[in-house]
């Protein structure tokens, strides 16, 4: 896990105000969390700290987009991602994170890791239902729809109606 202190913000040194940092966070970055669920990560993420006297306020901005299976037809595309949170950091007698919006750190720490925020960020900003762009445009088929679309029920009837035994249509017809 030493290859997350890049993510360790150290706020002691840091004026009164407000200060910008900006992270690319890649495949790499979720290895280290052995998140091997999607691929080609390319996301951009923008943390700004506001230092107070008492208490840091951070506002967390992450974009781009991630490889990602269409669940329709297994196809993979580019899923764009987009997500913002706020945490507000105190200090206390110890350290608590039980609420996500509110951290207490130990008094005379001088540094913490958000290394764990911009993770579940990124990861909850993937939808739930992820369909591709050309499904729902119309313009991707892809081999498991076609397969779908030729067991339909609509596309049963008529198979059957073509494979009709002749001695049953003679039947047929005196029912007419």
């Amino acid at each position: 896990m030493s290859d997350l202190k890049q993510y360790d913000i150290r706020f002691a040194g840091l004026k009164l105000g407000e200060h910008e940092f900006d992270y690319q966070l890649s495949d790499s970055f979720f290895e280290l969390f052995d998140y091997r669920d999607y691929q080609n990560w390319q996301v951009k993420a923008n943390v700004k700290l506001l230092k107070k006297t008492n208490s840091l306020e951070l506002s967390f901005s992450i974009k781009g987009e991630v490889e990602v299976h269409c669940d329709l037809t297994d196809e993979p595309f580019q899923q764009p991602i987009d997500n913002k949170a706020a945490l507000l950091v105190k200090y206390g007698s110890e350290y608590n994170d039980t609420n996500e919006e509110i951290l207490i750190l130990p008094e005379g720490e001088h540094q913490f890791s958000i290394a764990q925020y911009l993770y579940e960020l990124s990861v909850l900003a993937i939808p739930l239902k992820r369909v591709h762009p050309d499904v729902e445009s119309g313009k991707l088929g892809g081999k498991i729809l076609e397969k779908l679309q030729s067991l339909s029920p609509d596309n049963q009837l008529s198979k059957e109606e073509e494979k009709t035994d002749p001695r049953w249509d003679k039947l047929r017809s005196l029912l007419k």
